[in-house]
C-alpha cells in the first residue's frame, strides 16, 4: 500500500475534479463535495507522514515505464522536505476551497473543479522523480490559474492572466529545452538515476523558469497585476503554494543536479535574490492597499528563500525548507484576511481603512497573531526560518547575511504598516459601524492556518529534524 500513497496524493483531487465536473450536482453539492475531498486529503498526507522513514531518502516511491525508449517513467515519490512541501498544499488549498465556498463563488462545477485540479497538478509537481514527469505538473498548473483568474477575477484580470501566462511560457519553454539537454545526455530523465551535469546553459535554462514562477527579481512583472485581480483565496494559493514550485526546482533540479554550474554562478543567484529582497520589501512599504503589501512582501520572502537555497550548505537549506513552508501558510493567512476584510469595507486601500479592530476582537487577535509571526520576532517560525537561512549565507559572504538582516528590518516596518493602518488609527471611511467581525466560518478557516503556524513557532526542529533531500 506504500508505494500507492503518492498516487493516491496526486490522483484524488483529480478523480475529485473530473467528479465536481461530470456529474449533475446542485451548487451547493458540488461546493460541499469539493471540500470533503481537499479535507480527505488532507487525512491521506497525514497517513503518509505517518509511514515515512525519515532517516532514509526516496520514500512512497512508484515507477511503470512511460517511453522505453527515451528511459522516461511515471515515477514519483517523496523525500522528506517534499514532504512538508506537500503537506503545507493541501492544507492552503483545503483553505482556499473552504473560504470560496464560504463566499458562495458563481459556477461552483466549474470553479471547484479547477481547485481540486490544481492541488493535483502541486502535489504532482512535488513528487515527480521523472523530468517530462515533472514538466506535465509544472504546466498542469498553468491551466486552471489561467482560468481561475480570468474568468473569477477582478475587473483588470485579463491583462493579469495574459501577463502571467507570457511571462510562466517563455520560462517553461527554457525549461523544456534544459529537460531535453539533460535527458538526452544522461541518457534518462529519470532524476534518481540521472547522474549530475556540468552544462551552464542547461542549469541557466532551469533556473530562468523557476526565477518566473517564484517570481524573483526581474521577472516579477507578472506578481502585482496577477495578486491583486485574483480572488482572495486563489492569491493565496499563487503566493502560498504555486510560488514553491519554484523552490522545489531550486532544490531537487537546479541545484541537486548542477552543483559545478550552482557553484559557479552562486554569486549571480545570490545578487539576483538579494536585489529583489531589498527591492520588494521596499514596494512593500509604499504599496497603498492591502494586497500590494502581502504581494511584494512574498517577493521579498521568496527572494529570502533563495537566498538561503544558494547558500549551498544544509544550514541555508534546512532553512529554506522551513521557511518555505512557514510563508505558504502565512501568506495563505494573510490572503484570505484580506478578503474578508475587503468583503467588509468594499476596498483593500489602506487611506480608507483603519480601526477596525474597535468592535472586532477576532478580527484583530488573528490578524495581531499573524503579523507578530510575520515580524519573525524571536520564538516564531518566521525567525526559525530566517535565522537559519541568514546563518546557512554567511559563509558564502558576510556581505548577503547582513543584506539579508537589513531587509528583515524592512519586513518589520512594513508589517507594523499594515497592522496599523487596518486596525488603527482613526475609523477610515470605508470602515461602517456595522461591519462585522469575523464569523465563525470564516475562523474555522482561518484559525487552523494560524495554529499550523504556531505549532511551527513551539517546535521548527519537527521539520528541519525531519528533512532529507536527494
Amino acid at each position: 500500500m506504500d508505494d500507492w500513497l503518492t498516487t493516491v496524493l496526486i490522483a484524488l483531487p483529480l478523480v475529485a475534479g473530473l467528479a465536481v465536473w461530470l456529474l449533475p450536482w446542485s451548487n451547493r453539492a458540488a461546493a460541499s463535495f469539493a471540500l470533503l475531498a481537499a479535507l480527505v486529503e488532507v487525512g491521506v498526507w497525514i497517513n503518509a507522514v505517518t509511514r515515512f522513514n525519515f532517516d532514509g531518502g526516496l520514500q512512497l516511491d512508484q515507477q511503470r515505464e512511460w517511453f522505453g525508449d527515451l528511459g522516461v517513467s511515471y515515477h514519483v515519490g517523496l523525500y522528506g522536505f517534499s514532504l512538508w512541501l506537500v503537506g503545507m498544499s493541501v492544507v492552503v488549498m483545503a483553505a482556499a476551497i473552504a473560504y470560496a465556498f464560504w463566499v458562495g463563488r458563481e459556477r461552483p462545477r466549474a470553479y471547484f473543479g479547477l481547485m481540486l485540479f490544481l492541488t493535483g497538478a502541486v502535489v504532482g509537481v512535488f513528487s515527480s522523480q521523472d523530468l517530462l514527469v515533472f514538466y506535465v505538473f509544472f504546466e498542469a498548473m498553468l491551466i486552471p490559474l489561467y482560468v481561475l483568474v480570468g474568468v473569477w477575477g477582478g475587473p483588470g484580470r485579463m491583462g493579469a492572466t495574459i501577463k502571467f501566462v507570457i511571462y510562466t511560457m517563455a520560462g517553461s519553454l527554457l525549461m523544456l529545452a534544459a529537460i531535453i539537454v539533460y535527458g538526452l545526455s544522461e541518457g534518462t530523465f529519470d532524476l534518481v538515476e540521472g547522474g549530475t551535469s556540468t552544462n551552464e546553459w542547461a542549469f541557466l535554462g532551469f533556473a530562468a523558469a523557476f526565477a518566473v514562477k517564484a517570481p524573483l527579481f526581474p521577472l516579477h512583472g507578472w506578481l502585482p497585476d496577477a495578486y491583486r485581480e485574483s480572488s482572495p483565496e486563489v492569491a493565496a494559493v499563487l503566493s502560498g503554494v504555486v510560488s514553491k514550485a519554484a523552490g522545489y526546482g531550486f532544490l531537487a533540479i537546479a541545484i541537486a543536479k548542477f552543483p559545478e554550474p550552482a557553484r559557479d554562478l552562486q554569486p549571480l543567484l545570490l545578487g539576483l535574490a538579494a536585489t529583489g529582497l531589498v527591492y520588494g520589501s521596499f514596494l512593500a512599504f509604499r504599496a497603498p492597499d492591502v494586497r500590494g503589501v502581502i504581494a511584494y512582501s512574498s517577493l521579498a520572502q521568496m527572494s529570502l528563500i533563495t537566498i538561503g537555497l544558494f547558500a549551498l550548505n544544509d544550514l541555508g537549506l534546512n532553512g529554506s525548507v522551513l521557511h518555505m513552508v512557514n510563508h505558504g501558510l502565512l501568506s495563505a493567512a494573510l490572503f484570505l484576511l484580506a478578503g474578508a476584510i475587503e468583503r467588509r469595507t468594499a476596498t483593500g486601500d489602506l487611506d480608507r481603512l483603519g480601526g477596525m479592530a474597535r468592535g472586532r476582537p477576532a478580527l484583530a487577535t488573528v490578524l495581531m497573531t499573524v503579523g507578530v509571526i510575520a515580524l519573525a520576532v524571536p520564538g516564531s517560525s518566521a525567525f526559525a526560518g530566517e535565522f537559519l537561512i541568514l546563518a546557512g549565507v554567511f559563509s558564502a559572504g558576510w556581505a548577503w547575511a547582513a543584506v539579508g538582516a537589513f531587509a528583515i528590518v524592512l519586513a518589520a516596518m512594513y508589517t507594523l504598516r499594515l497592522i496599523s493602518a487596518v486596525l488603527h488609527r482613526d475609523v477610515g471611511p470605508a470602515v461602517a459601524d456595522e461591519a462585522l467581525d469575523l464569523r465563525p466560518a470564516e475562523l474555522a478557516i482561518v484559525v487552523p492556518l494560524v495554529a499550523c503556524l504556531l505549532a511551527l513557532s513551539v517546535w521548527p526542529a519537527g521539520i528541519t529534524d525531519h528533512i532529507s533531500f536527494p
